[in-house]
């Protein structure tokens, strides 16, 4: 696996931000999930507000090039309010990972977001749609579980990950 640097993202790399968003849109079309990410989402709102917020990062690589961006953001989120055909391992506070990109030939990128995330946050949700297997598979890797069925805002279905860090004591 590569070894990625991993720091908030500036202003400065909005640009860089939204090519990867168009890129990973391409490769997620490349094998064959054409329902994730259509007409221009995640809109470039989306990624400014991840910004401000302080909850965008950039990854670079060992020549410093940035080859992949996501954000991780405190919950609640919206989208996860209601979940059907399963249930949330837990209802502690917990963060989101979202909006993860890559350039093609950048290997590694998700293990290194999940590895960098897990070292921040104890309980992690995540969704994907139910045609990105790359997604799906990386997650089970990491200890993922699979929780039910979540609608983003638009109506469209995802499928819903969780995993907790927590010990508990009873």
């Amino acid at each position: 696996m590569m070894n990625y640097a991993i720091r908030k993202s500036t202003w400065e790399d909005l640009p860089v931000i939204l090519q990867l968003r168009d890129t990973a849109r391409e490769i997620m079309r490349s094998y064959g999930n054409i329902f994730q990410w259509p007409d221009g989402y995640p809109f470039d709102e989306k990624f400014i507000h991840d910004i401000e917020m302080g909850c965008s990062y950039v990854m670079a690589d060992k020549t410093g090039v940035i080859v992949g961006t996501f954000a991780l953001l405190p919950g609640p989120d919206v989208t996860y309010k209601v979940i059907y055909d399963g249930q949330w391992l837990d209802d502690k506070p917990y963060h989101v990972i979202h909006r993860i990109a890559s350039t093609p030939d950048s290997h590694g990128v998700l293990d290194a977001v999940l590895d960098f995330c897990e070292a921040i946050a104890s309980n992690i949700r995540i969704d994907t749609h139910e045609a990105n297997s790359v997604m799906r598979k990386g997650l089970e890797k990491h200890g993922y579980q699979y929780c039910g069925i979540i609608h983003l805002l638009n109506g469209d279905e995802r499928m819903a990950f969780q995993k907790t860090n927590f010990i508990s004591l009873s």
